[in-house]
């Protein structure tokens, strides 16, 4: 019987062969006969077709997979990416080569909620402008009184997005006494309304919170939703965090606000590009704390989101439709469902 193919993108190992990522448990890939898995390349930055012919499902970390990404021989059944985002994939080419795209959004939803919180308590208790004043010794102890932190019982946090990260973000606040309010259209008021979080317009989110967040996906209808007008509707006292993807945001404006001091400052785990340039002039401000796309990389974060994929691939081989698909309409495909029925014959 010929084995299940599965391929990792080479970026989960590191150049001397060993595992970039030791959280992610490789032990039920090993473990099991059935499965024959390899690493694949990403040249320039992109998965090729040759690379990943003649495999059944790709584990993608960072690498981009394009419509030119797609072999021949339409053996591919799914991307599985190791995250929640999905902005490195052509989903409709996905669509058209009868390839499902899986995500795992239980596996980041509490490593990215920690997360905004984390800043949002930085940026709030001053924490980086006071490690810096230590580190100057006494001539900095003396302008503490100077940089007095601002407590976040009573203030509004408000999210663009509540969706499943969005949503895990109101539950860990809840203990800190703030008010929540919340923009998107496409909620169930119910959830809104069982989180505690008032639904409003998106001009209405931005003159009203005091910490704003971004927790919605990168998309044709999300890229460049933050917007100058919207930035400058903030209050002068405000903090903006964005974990989610930086396209979201006119990072141009937002720069130019925290410069000139008009908002109190923010915080940004992910940028306009990535790797972002070292002379980029967000990073020469002193009101923005700043982490290369990666706060949320934990010990659990990755072995939540590895034994999801995992659990992605397994679902796959028995045959099943995996949880988390994004192009939902896969799952009636035809020639989709023939693969599934190929693996259920063999491996279910």
């Amino acid at each position: 019987m010929d084995k299940f193919r599965l391929a990792l993108s080479a970026d989960f190992q590191r150049a001397d062969g060993s595992p970039a990522y030791p959280s992610f448990d490789l032990g039920p890939l090993n473990d099991n006969s059935a499965i024959d898995w390899s690493y694949v390349a990403v040249e320039n930055g992109v998965i090729a077709a040759d690379a990943i012919a003649g495999f059944d499902a790709l584990i993608l970390l960072g690498g981009q997979f394009t419509a030119e990404s797609f072999p021949g021989d339409g053996r591919l059944a799914m991307i599985a990416r190791f995250g929640v985002g999905y902005d490195n994939v052509d989903v409709a080419a996905c669509d058209a080569n009868n390839v499902a795209l899986v995500i795992t959004p239980d596996g980041v939803r509490r490593p990215v909620a920690v997360s905004i919180i984390t800043l949002m308590l930085a940026l709030t208790g001053k924490l980086f402008v006071k490690d810096r004043l230590t580190r100057m010794g006494p001539d900095g102890w003396a302008k503490r009184s100077d940089h007095m932190g601002v407590g976040v019982a009573g203030l509004t946090l408000g999210s663009v997005g509540i969706g499943n990260i969005g949503a895990e973000m109101f539950r860990l606040a809840k203990p800190l006494d703030m008010r929540f309010v919340a923009h998107d259209p496409y909620t169930d008021p119910a959830v809104a309304q069982e989180l505690g979080v008032e639904l409003v317009g998106l001009a209405e989110l931005f003159s009203q919170a005091d910490v704003i967040t971004v927790n919605c996906p990168s998309n044709a209808q999300t890229v460049g939703l933050v917007s100058e007008d919207l930035l400058n509707r903030m209050k002068p006292t405000a903090y903006f965090i964005n974990t989610a993807r930086g396209p979201i945001v006119d990072q141009g404006a937002l720069t130019t606000l925290l410069a000139e001091r008009r908002i109190a400052g923010a915080g940004l785990d992910v940028f306009l590009e990535e790797p972002s340039s070292a002379d980029d002039p967000l990073f020469a401000l002193d009101n923005v704390i700043v982490t290369p796309h990666s706060l949320c990389w934990t010990d659990q974060c990755f072995a939540g989101i590895g034994a999801a994929d995992v659990k992605a691939v397994t679902d796959l081989m028995a045959g099943k439709a995996p949880v988390g698909i994004v192009n939902k309409t896969i799952a009636d495909d035809a020639a989709w469902q023939t693969k599934c029925e190929s693996y259920r014959g063999r491996f279910g």
